[in-house]
């Protein structure tokens, strides 16, 4: 393996876990959505009673 090949395979490889690194991160640090309390609250008006 020449230098170009070696030098251009350590990029990649750390261009490639700093972006997965990213995104795992952003995964753990981003707050849930808040949820409906309950399933009438998804209903419309029609289908009340």
């Amino acid at each position: 393996m020449n230098t170009t090949a070696l030098i251009m395979m350590v990029v990649t490889l750390t261009v490639i876990t700093c972006i997965t690194g990213f995104f795992f991160w952003k995964v753990l640090t981003t707050p849930p959505k808040p949820e409906e309390d309950s399933y009438s609250d998804n209903d419309d008006e029609v289908n009340r009673q």
